[in-house]
């Protein structure tokens, strides 16, 4: 196992020493918040586990390997993390607005998986939204768009 998470970071993430916002750190980045979302309603279902990996490699075109690894260190990161910021900022440094959207689309996508929205999955959506500096209409609008057709 360890080994598997070696050759990743060897492999996919040697540059994140040399680039802060290299498409490697960015895919952890995400890989972190949509883990967060995951754990925000204190329950770990199948489903989102499976919905999270799927997502990361459709979003990221990576193999099953590829996004098992990288949801191992993105979970790594997340325990370790203290706040949103350190990952919200390397997005806001990269990402488009529309690219921001779509990732609070992916979060709601996250939220809505159980088909019960809770107030903390809520909450999370909203503060990473504002931290990536997405108007409030768009986020309105997206969760919209995502609670009517809730599927992955």
């Amino acid at each position: 196992m360890l080994n598997q998470i070696k050759l990743f970071f060897e492999q996919h993430l040697a540059l994140l020493a040399l680039e802060d916002n290299s498409e490697e750190t960015l895919q952890l980045a995400t890989a972190v918040l949509f883990l967060e979302m995951m754990m925000m309603d204190d329950k770990i279902e199948l489903k989102e586990q499976e919905a999270i990996l799927s997502l990361i490699q459709q979003n990221f075109s990576l193999t099953s390997e590829q996004a098992t690894s990288l949801l191992e260190l993105a979970e790594q990161q997340r325990k370790q993390a203290t706040d949103y910021f350190q990952f919200t900022s390397l997005i806001n440094k990269t990402y488009s607005l529309e690219q921001k959207i779509h990732l609070i689309e992916l979060l709601w996508k996250i939220a809505f998986i159980d088909n019960v929205l809770d107030v903390q999955e809520e909450y999370l959506v909203r503060k990473i939204a504002e931290l990536l500096h997405v108007p409030h209409s768009a986020f309105i609008m997206a969760k919209d768009r995502i609670g009517t057709d809730n599927k992955i």
